[in-house]
């Protein structure tokens, strides 16, 4: 947006922030943020605002802006559905419209009385690598089986889910399951004792479309998966006060994105603590496998979803929307 003019009024590295502290430090600077926006909206300077993700923050935005007479359009829905579903009322309050990414969204959202379309999912305007150049790029031989590792991007998923996929990644080698073991790495991230892995540390989508099968932590990843045809398993580790917490807030009984689109368990997933090596490894082992019932039966159910996720132009779709609520 901003190669296209758009003027920054702040960027997003300022306002992110991955732990408590770090995160306390940032409140003064979304306070300062919110009322510098809400003091031009009342001032008449927005004829329309588009949020984008960020919930925590736009939230109050929203509300803050259509107070002012600003209509709003949030472009990506709250997971209420998955979660605290009783922030609707509030919803309500912050946006006039919501674009949904998600195919369940739309019919949930106007159950509940909220104006919401289904643009599609902005995955699909991507362009994914064929398996042969991903490979070439890497540096791996064509025609052998490669495990893709996918631990996550924020510190502290590194730090709980980094232990439990390199002890699969050891387990696959040790069995001469693969003799590749490739992890999508982020440009900080720390991976302790490596042994035979190669972290890339940049384009993940070379990863995913080299990789035979993946480990891959649970959100947006698993998607990027499904569009990239990678057959995978799903892994999740969090302190046990935390899953005690999510679970008595949590109203799905899945956390993939891949099986909640399908609305089937299309992929397996190992989120209910103690999520040891063992059960995981069981669970990678036959997708390394081509010729595995378990590959082609993963593969046959990402399609389903790659079906499901809509067609390209997410982004041109909520444009019209943007434009509809304008003129109203």
């Amino acid at each position: 947006m901003a190669a296209q003019g758009l003027q920054l009024r702040c960027s997003i590295d300022r306002l992110g922030a991955m732990g408590f502290l770090e995160v306390v430090r940032t409140v003064p600077r979304h306070l300062g943020l919110l009322r510098s926006l809400t003091r031009n909206a009342r001032a008449g300077r927005y004829a329309l605002a588009i949020l984008i993700d960020y919930p925590g923050f736009h939230l109050r935005l929203g509300e803050a802006l259509r107070r002012a007479g600003v209509p709003v359009l949030q472009y990506v829905a709250p997971q209420l559905w998955a979660w605290r579903p009783g922030r609707l009322p509030r919803l309500r309050r912050a946006a006039d419209r919501l674009a949904a990414i998600l195919p369940f969204e739309e019919l949930w959202f106007r159950t509940r009385g909220m104006a919401c379309t289904y643009v599609g999912h902005p995955l699909l305007d991507r362009v994914w690598p064929s398996r042969e150049e991903a490979r070439r790029t890497l540096g791996l031989p064509p025609g052998v089986p490669v495990l893709g590792i996918f631990p996550g991007s924020r510190e502290g998923e590194i730090r709980r889910n980094w232990p439990l996929f390199r002890d699969v990644g050891r387990r696959m080698l040790a069995e001469g399951r693969t003799a590749h073991v490739v992890v999508a790495g982020t440009a900080w991230g720390y991976y302790p004792d490596q042994d035979r892995f190669v972290v890339h540390r940049s384009q993940p989508e070379l990863v995913f479309a080299a990789a035979t099968a993946g480990l891959v932590k649970s959100g947006t990843a698993t998607l990027e998966a499904a569009c990239s045809d990678m057959p995978m398993v799903v892994a999740y580790r969090t302190q046990r006060s935390t899953y005690l917490i999510a679970t008595r807030l949590m109203t799905v009984d899945r956390i993939s994105l891949v099986n909640l689109v399908a609305e089937a368990d299309v992929v397996p997933e190992f989120w209910h603590p103690p999520v040891a090596a063992a059960p995981v490894a069981d669970a990678v082992r036959p997708l390394l496998d081509e010729r595995s019932a378990e590959y082609q039966a993963q593969r046959a159910g990402l399609a389903a979803v790659r079906g499901r996720l809509g067609t390209p132009g997410a982004a041109e779709r909520v444009a019209d929307l943007a434009l509809e609520l304008f003129a109203c």
